[in-house]
């Protein structure tokens, strides 16, 4: 088990509403719901691996608050630094694809929510920061508006005056940016990314994003060449993420990349079946981080991620529910046998 670190992660709550099996929100007659995001993911993810985890969030002070946040204890997060306001929490409907029809969601509400109309006030940076060891960021709460970027900004500051560590994934969603997204994102992005000490992100992030440039056109090449430039320019000790291939009978492939000190890590290609895609991304990052908080080896550091998060494509939910044990023998384990 590795050393109690106290993490906390900044990002909405949000809640999810699933259709039964395969059906459509036209077919559907009933719905199920939990409550999640990136922040909920990777910091209960973090809890499970034995540190201290904590949310950063503005929740509705009304019973769907207090819904929220009782979930969100079960899952093992401590609140103490979350805040209660407003009145609304963003959805998501979920429905799952099946063969040639993709999954899809369908935010309602999200603009309206308690977190991203948090008053300019709503949070004490200095006593979060001063209570926790590393804060964990994303670009989908990035993306939201203009005071949820200030409240990001603000705290990313706060925690690195006091010395703390700052992750970030960049989660890039174009849907939430709108036209123009990559301009208006970049700027945002490169502030964040010049605080960040352990940063999520590919080639693509590179290329569009930061607008960085590469005259080669396979992916791997691409991510070796722009990987060490964007570490220099913007002082990331850590970059990770993950290469995804998609195959034709509900399998998948995840190739995981760490980059660290000069030296690229890989991990095997690991290929498995989908119960539910989302969510395994939060659950690669927060095996990064975990590694990175355990001082494990880079291979082995990027072999844990994606091991975890092939575990999260294999569970119902948003959030990752593997412990450490059930990761360390999948990085192991050939077959799912039953464990006697």
């Amino acid at each position: 088990m590795a050393n109690r670190v106290r993490v906390a992660a900044f990002g909405e709550v949000m809640m999810r509403l699933q259709v039964p099996g395969y059906e459509l929100l036209s077919q559907a007659d009933s719905l199920r719901y939990s409550f999640s995001g990136t922040g909920v993911n990777v910091g209960a993810a973090l809890a499970r691996f034995g540190h201290v985890g904590f949310l950063v969030t503005r929740l509705p002070d009304n019973p769907i608050g207090d819904a929220a946040a009782a979930n969100l204890r079960k899952l093992g997060l401590s609140l103490n630094l979350a805040v209660r306001g407003g009145q609304y929490l963003g959805m998501y409907f979920l429905e799952n694809g099946f063969g040639a029809r993709p999954g899809r969601v369908t935010y309602s509400n999200r603009q309206e929510s308690s977190f991203n109309t948090a008053p300019s006030d709503a949070y004490d940076y200095e006593a979060i920061a001063a209570s926790c060891d590393l804060l964990h960021f994303c670009g989908i709460t990035l993306a939201m508006n203009d005071a949820v970027r200030g409240h990001m900004l603000r705290l990313a500051k706060a925690m690195k005056a006091r010395g703390g560590k700052i992750a970030f994934d960049c989660n890039y969603r174009p849907a939430h940016w709108g036209e123009g997204g990559y301009s208006k994102a970049k700027p945002h992005y490169e502030q964040m990314l010049e605080l960040a000490d352990i940063v999520m992100m590919n080639e693509r992030d590179m290329i569009h994003i930061l607008g960085m440039t590469t005259d080669k056109t396979d992916r791997l090449e691409q991510l070796t060449e722009l990987m060490p430039a964007a570490a220099s320019r913007y002082g990331i000790s850590v970059i990770a993420g993950t290469h995804r291939t998609i195959h034709g009978d509900n399998k998948h492939s995840l190739h995981g990349f760490l980059y660290k000190d000069g030296i690229f890590s890989f991990a095997e290609p690991r290929t498995f079946a989908v119960y539910d895609r989302i969510g395994a991304g939060d659950a690669f990052a927060s095996g990064i981080i975990h590694g990175e908080l355990s001082d494990l080896e880079p291979e082995r550091t990027v072999r844990f991620a994606v091991a975890a998060a092939v575990l999260a494509h294999t569970v119902s939910g948003d959030t990752p529910m593997s412990g450490e044990g059930e990761i360390l023998r999948a990085m192991t384990d050939a077959n799912g046998d039953v464990i006697r």
